[in-house]
């Protein structure tokens, strides 16, 4: 393991003092970007105090660190501030607009007093800005997941990510009939286009559906785990970093995966992976040994309603993720707290407005508090929860959708500092609603699907700053590219112009 160290000066350590039984652990005080917060600059530093002086020798990479959910791990540098309450990373190159960022801190960080952390660790996400931009949303092409035109590999979901590290978004499509993923790259040359999919495809287990990134072994390379619903298994695949994985490490539920979130469950800063698991427990829980490896599933739960939906976030800010889980049967919001010790605990259970399909997680309000929003599959609705921090929701406030909505995400369409709305339905089309800024959305318009729209991803495809779209269609195994047209590089700045464009969102 890497380690940074620093020459600390007398009067530091005078400050510090010996160690003192009973001070109490080292405690995070502040966060910066402040966590939940929603308009991050892609190119600035994320900087962590504490209530106490920490002790350099504590401070890695693999303690301390930052993963953006499309861009991938913020590689950088570590500092410690003059007083040494402040640890910062400074990272190398910036995060994408409008993605959704994870920190992570280790139980290992100690003060200079001799305290420890506490043994859950630290987490906490933040959003980065979306530059201004119009709903002016233009298509430019359309990929293919098929490899002839008889084939039928049913593209149900995908994920963004920049898997050969050239600094553009990758596009990646999970296929239920042909039980792979299909890897188209960015041409990287601020068209904001696609090549055909790599060759050979990259197996998983058997009808692969919901995945979730993350940097499994830390090596810096995107990695991604996906719940294999006809396999009752969950796969991890591991990065290569030039647009290929490894092969997958299959491991075996007893009984159908459906959803699937990626946090520390355990406090040693690794990523471990939750599971809803169908017929069985709310969640199965897969620990992380820190090189991507993962042993048997610990179940939790009762087992009742119908797990199917799952999103992570900090629901009772904390600094401990916590999962939330949405069932179909008894179309209820389950939260369950993580407790930092690789357990969780139901802390609320409450209607969600429908049988729960997909949850997606973010404060829509603007409160500070994570709220969800549920595509409520065979009801035909959408709903909106939101949060009050301490892992309880309101009312859900339900929208109708075209019928057997399955996907809900969200994200800054329109760059105005909070998050909008699109929902996809197996027997319609894209429905796109417009936040307010507190949580109240508008219908803005429905996108139309070729046969059946199954996801949605919102992603900075050209690098301008402002997010695109691109639609899956499940039974076209088509994916629909649309551009929001202008966005802040249409004002003078060069595609990619990060330094403009940081000095402009702060």
């Amino acid at each position: 393991m890497r380690r940074l160290w620093w020459i600390t000066s007398v009067w530091w350590l005078a400050a510090a003092g010996p160690a003192v039984a009973g001070r109490g652990e080292l405690t995070v005080v502040a966060t910066d970007p402040p966590a939940r917060s929603m308009a991050a600059p892609v190119l600035g530093a994320i900087a962590v105090t504490f209530d106490r002086p920490v002790d350099p020798a504590t401070v890695t990479t693999d303690g301390l660190w930052a993963f953006g959910r499309w861009s991938g791990r913020a590689a950088g540098t570590l500092s410690v501030s003059g007083d040494g309450l402040t640890v910062t990373l400074d990272p190398d190159q910036p995060l994408s607009a409008g993605e959704s960022v994870h920190v992570l801190l280790s139980a290992e960080l100690a003060g200079l007093d001799g305290a420890p952390m506490r043994p859950g660790g630290y987490a906490y996400q933040f959003w980065t800005a979306a530059a201004p931009a119009g709903l002016d949303l233009v298509e430019v092409d359309r990929l293919t997941t098929r490899t002839t035109p008889e084939e039928s590999s049913r593209a149900y979901g995908g994920f963004a990510g920049d898997l050969d590290e050239d600094g553009w978004l990758d596009l990646t499509i999970v296929n239920e009939d042909t039980s792979d993923l299909r890897v188209f790259l960015n041409r990287a040359d601020g068209s904001g286009l696609y090549d055909d999919f790599l060759q050979p495809t990259e197996p998983t287990g058997n009808v692969p559906s919901p995945s979730e990134t993350g940097d499994f072994d830390r090596d810096g390379h995107t990695d991604v785990a996906v719940a294999n619903t006809a396999g009752s298994s969950v796969s991890i695949l591991l990065g290569n970093g030039d647009g290929t994985f490894g092969p997958h490490q299959e491991i075996a539920l007893g009984t159908s995966a459906r959803g699937i979130a990626v946090l520390d469950l355990d406090g040693d800063a690794d990523l471990d992976v939750a599971a809803t698991q169908i017929g069985g427990s709310d969640l199965v829980l897969l620990f992380n040994d820190g090189d991507g490896v993962f042993g048997s599933p610990a179940p939790f739960g009762a087992g009742d309603g119908s797990p199917w939906a799952l999103a992570a976030g900090d629901f009772t800010e904390d600094g401990i993720l916590d999962l939330v889980v949405g069932t179909q049967g008894g179309q209820r919001a389950r939260v369950w707290a993580g407790q930092g010790d690789g357990t969780v605990a139901l802390v609320s259970d409450q209607p969600i407005g429908g049988a729960a399909w997909m949850i997606a997680a973010g404060d829509v309000d603007g409160d500070g508090h994570e709220d969800i929003s549920a595509a409520n599959g065979s009801s035909g609705e959408g709903a909106i929860l939101l949060g009050d921090g301490a892992g309880h929701f309101g009312p859900p406030q339900e929208h109708p959708v075209d019928p057997q909505v399955l996907a809900t995400d969200l994200g800054d369409l329109d760059g105005d500092g909070d998050l909008d709305w699109i929902t996809a339905s197996f027997f319609g089309d894209f429905t796109l609603f417009v936040n307010d800024g507190e949580g109240t959305f508008t219908f803005e318009r429905e996108i139309p699907a070729t046969r059946a729209a199954s996801c949605s991803l919102m992603l900075d495809m050209d690098r301008d700053g402002d997010l695109d779209l691109a639609l899956i269609d499940e039974l076209e195994d088509e994916v629909i590219l649309l551009h929001s047209a202008g966005g802040l590089f249409a004002d003078g700045f060069e595609s990619g112009d990060t330094a403009a464009w940081t000095t402009t969102v702060r």
